[in-house]
């Protein structure tokens, strides 16, 4: 797996461990790591929810298309974007042209059991937020699939043997 500018783009649903794995990976492979709603929290003082709270999801999106945009200009890091990141072509284009990208594919009923408890996810406060989440991951799907150069399943297992061939990836081409 090479990676493009030295920079791996995790994409995937709410809950399928983008952050998580971009961590791990990040200590791993001694890259930067940054997430797009930390970034855009920290910048703005406010949580992610208050953010749809007073602007809305375009106005999230408008915001979080920026932080996307700058992100992709760094070189060796590796940066998880919000879920919705792919809804915007702008985004999918930025992100393949900068990096390698990679889909965390979870099926809706593990995303249900990681984010059934979260009051964090906006999208998901809805009088139904099991049928919300197929929802979102129905129009998602296709999206993350067209964008992403790698799709790894999200489970524990996959994600160590994922770090595992990266790590020796670079090792390797550090040796040569």
């Amino acid at each position: 797996m090479h990676l493009h500018r030295g920079n791996l783009f995790l994409v995937g649903m709410p809950g399928s461990g983008k952050s998580t794995l971009g961590r791990l990976l990040a200590k791993r492979l001694d890259k930067a790591f940054y997430d797009s709603d930390s970034e855009l929290e920290r910048r703005l003082g406010v949580s992610i929810p208050v953010i749809f709270e007073l602007e809305g999801e375009p106005g999230f999106r408008d915001r979080e298309q920026a932080i996307i945009a700058e992100y992709v200009q760094h070189t060796h890091t590796i940066f998880a974007t919000g879920g919705g990141a792919v809804l915007r072509e702008a985004n999918r284009d930025c992100l393949k042209q900068n990096g390698s990208v990679l889909y965390l594919h979870a099926t809706p009923a593990t995303l249900w059991e990681r984010t059934k408890r979260s009051k964090h996810r906006p999208l998901l406060q809805a009088p139904d937020p099991y049928e919300r989440l197929k929802e979102l991951y129905t129009v998602r799907d296709a999206l993350y699939r067209e964008t992403a150069d790698f799709v790894v399943e999200s489970d524990q297992e996959q994600v160590v043997r994922l770090a595992q061939r990266l790590e020796q990836q670079l090792r390797t081409s550090a040796q040569a």
